[in-house]
């Protein structure tokens, strides 16, 4: 069975390839393949090179057009050549069975697409029992449709049950599919039993969610490597593993807070990204019901990153799947500290734009409409803080007085 993990790849080197179509210029493309090559390194490869091409859409036999396949190709022998061998190729969007056997035959490396890579790193990052079963559903539910391919060594056998024909014969055709309809029946078996478990695990946290009491609950949501967990560990004084990667959470992580004597739940859950894996988002319906739950959600934006507002889309159509649109939430701007726009001349009557516009210039663009439901931060430096704190506890309290109206201890905690 093939495994996804690239225990290997941490000296591994990786060309990313990407298209610039109607529906995704080339500015696009540029941010998704700095992404692509974000999640590469998060694996534990380094990109030495990347290949984009303008067409209508994907080949349907190699992703790209065959001429650029071949330059693709010629690159990697070129660096063998030089002793610096290309480990893998990672493709953009998610190949096909086909379009995986054919480009892997064309270039002979490793072939990976997104979907691929990110539950190469969801493998790689998982640490509980849950994790590793949503993840282990989601890879074989990935691999279920391309099975074709890890059987292509039946082909260079000598012959098979019946006649000795050569390739694509009835005789070597028979085994194949013998095979793949076995390991089909296997894969979809071991489905079933990793969604039992998966049942089994979301009734004991169902249980344990029943028994918090009468608290209310806070979600921090937002697209990956935006701070979330770092603003967990300052509010909750609690130590959630923290770094600048992509995924460096995938456990959700609940604690315990109280702000002025008023007690309530913080949980952090895992970032969402672009082109997130459907296969994923429904393995990991069990850990986002912490996100379901949720009495108010702390939607965390890094401001830094120049395609913000588009993570912010991303994650509110991911929200959207997932029902919890219409909840009560905040929109927390984090990493005002690393924030950097290029000065504009004193004569430049130019509208601002992302890359010229001061903070205070967002601010009082449709951010300033939002009033105290958009708070500005920096959980590294420590930066406003308080005011977060602040309007994190009117918040609480008043969706308490909605959702608990006769709980003697709110009353006794908000006494004036």
């Amino acid at each position: 069975m093939k495994e996804f993990v690239i225990s290997e790849a941490k000296t591994e080197t990786a060309v990313l390839v990407g298209l610039i179509t109607k529906d995704q210029d080339e500015a696009k493309t540029k941010e998704y393949l700095d992404e692509l090559e974000f999640l590469a390194d998060t694996a534990g490869a380094v990109t030495v090179r990347r290949f984009t091409q303008r067409l209508n859409g994907p080949s349907s036999v190699t992703y790209v057009g065959q001429g650029k396949l071949d330059e693709i190709r010629q690159f990697i022998k070129n660096e063998e050549d030089q002793e610096r061998e290309v480990g893998m190729v990672i493709f953009d969007d998610e190949l096909s069975a086909k379009q995986i056997r054919n480009i892997e035959k064309a270039l002979q490396v490793k072939i990976l697409d997104r979907t691929s890579l990110i539950l190469d790193i969801f493998a790689m990052r998982a640490q509980t029992a849950e994790a590793k079963t949503q993840v282990e559903l989601a890879q074989h539910r990935y691999m279920l449709p391309r099975l074709q391919r890890l059987w292509t060594h039946l082909e260079r056998q000598g012959g098979g049950s019946g006649s000795g024909g050569g390739k694509g014969s009835v005789g070597l055709r028979g085994p194949g599919e013998t095979q793949l309809e076995m390991d089909r029946r296997i894969i979809l078996q071991r489905i079933t039993l990793l969604k039992q478990r998966l049942l089994e695990i979301d009734k004991q946290k169902t249980t344990q969610r029943k028994n918090r009491g009468r608290l209310i609950r806070v979600a921090l949501v937002g697209y990956t490597n935006v701070g979330k967990s770092t603003i967990m560990n300052l509010l909750s004084k609690s130590d959630v593993f923290a770094e600048n990667k992509l995924f460096a959470t995938l456990d959700t992580t609940v604690r315990k807070m109280v702000i002025d004597n008023l007690p309530f739940l913080l949980a952090d859950t895992v970032g969402f990204i672009r082109k997130l894996p459907t296969d994923l988002v429904d393995s990991f319906k069990s850990t986002l019901d912490e996100v379901r739950e949720a009495d108010l959600l702390l939607h965390v934006v890094d401001i830094s990153h120049p395609d913000f507002e588009d993570q912010i889309k991303v994650v509110d159509k991911t929200l959207a799947d997932l029902g919890c649109a219409d909840k009560p939430s905040m929109i927390v701007f984090n990493k005002i500290d690393a924030y950097t726009w290029v000065e504009k001349e004193p004569d430049d009557l130019t509208p601002a734009t992302k890359e010229n516009a001061t903070l205070d210039d967002l601010k009082r663009t449709w951010m300033a409409k939002m009033n105290d439901n958009c708070l500005f931060i920096s959980a590294r430096e420590k930066q406003n803080i308080d005011e977060m704190r602040d309007v994190l506890y009117k918040k609480v309290r008043e969706l308490h007085v909605q959702k608990y109206p006769y709980n003697d201890f709110l009353y006794e905690v908000t006494e004036e």
